[in-house]
């Protein structure tokens, strides 16, 4: 368990305004989609983890866990109403905020060359009951779910993996980098509104709505200002993927200028060897987590694999 160790700390810089300005920020979430998330903590080596749920009292046997992209909540797939699509399935829904981003889980981190995201994933769905279930990553959570799939690959039913972090470097393009440094060395709503329609979205094709626009923005000015941090960003992981079994699903945004989907996916068939679908969805950009056809692409795959549909 050596690769569960302590490595980094990320934290608010004042840790109880942190606190409340994401309870209220979540309360805000719950007010704009009209429903309530359940709120559960796990223990983990790596302190506390929070986890949302959605159709948790229902008497379900399948269930799906999502890990959210690096700086961001588990709780941006559900910007309007994201997964009303899955809600609608009989699946529980599990969004869990993954430790040493800003959220309300603790801010401790392992080594992310090593395999510890994927050991402290096991230990959160052992604290969860869940045996055996589908899974889900944006961008960095791509790379947490792939290191479940190292550690605890029967756990997996399968793996759907959204403009995933873990098959190439950023881009060292002058667009990528202009407006991801913008909103962080000026951190002005009008920097921030730049970075989300050049980087995160697309136009009029890929877009929220102004309330969920609104809430991502209030949540980014907030954490790009007042959170410390310090977690290792996600790399590509290469090798290591040559002994998944997992089946693989894979979705890009054709317009991510922060991972260019081209060589992501070359990578992706170097290496995986179980992948089951690829699909490119022209004119989404890096934020596709927010895009309710990739949902319901996702939606699809599962219904196909059980053979029938769930509800």
């Amino acid at each position: 368990m050596s690769d569960l160790i302590r490595k980094r700390t990320s934290s608010f810089k004042n840790p109880k305004e942190g606190k409340e300005r994401i309870e209220g920020w979540v309360a805000k979430m719950e007010a704009s989609n009209g429903r309530p998330y359940a709120k559960i903590s796990v223990e983990t080596e790596l302190g506390q983890t929070q986890v949302y749920g959605l159709n948790l009292d229902e008497n379900y046997t399948e269930s799906i866990v999502i890990f959210p992209g690096f700086r961001t909540s588990a709780l941006f797939w559900d910007f309007d109403n994201g997964l009303d699509l899955l809600k609608r399935e009989a699946l529980k829904i599990y969004l869990i905020e993954t430790n040493g981003q800003p959220n309300l889980s603790a801010g401790h981190t392992p080594d992310i060359k090593g395999n510890g995201y994927g050991i402290w994933a096991n230990k959160v769905l052992e604290q969860l009951g869940i045996e055996r279930t589908y899974i889900a990553g944006a961008s960095f959570g791509g790379l947490v779910c792939m290191k479940l799939a190292i550690t605890n690959p029967e756990k997996i039913k399968a793996a759907f993996l959204l403009n995933a972090g873990c098959f190439r470097m950023i881009s060292l393009g002058f667009k990528n980098l202009y407006y991801n440094l913008l909103p962080i060395l000026f951190p002005s709503k009008k920097n921030m509104d730049l970075f989300f329609e050049q980087i995160v979205f697309c136009g009029d094709h890929h877009c929220l709505s102004s309330n969920s626009k609104d809430l991502i923005m209030d949540y980014m000015h907030y954490v790009i200002q007042f959170y410390q941090d310090k977690t290792q960003k996600p790399y590509p992981m290469g090798a290591e993927l040559r002994i998944v079994d997992t089946p693989v699903h894979l979705l890009f945004g054709a317009n991510d200028y922060l991972l260019p989907y081209e060589k992501s996916m070359a990578n992706a068939q170097r290496y995986l060897k179980n992948i089951q679908s690829i699909k490119v969805f022209p004119n989404v950009g890096h934020g596709i987590e927010t895009y309710q056809p990739a949902i319901e692409y996702i939606k699809l795959q599962i219904n196909k694999s059980t053979m029938q549909p769930l509800s």
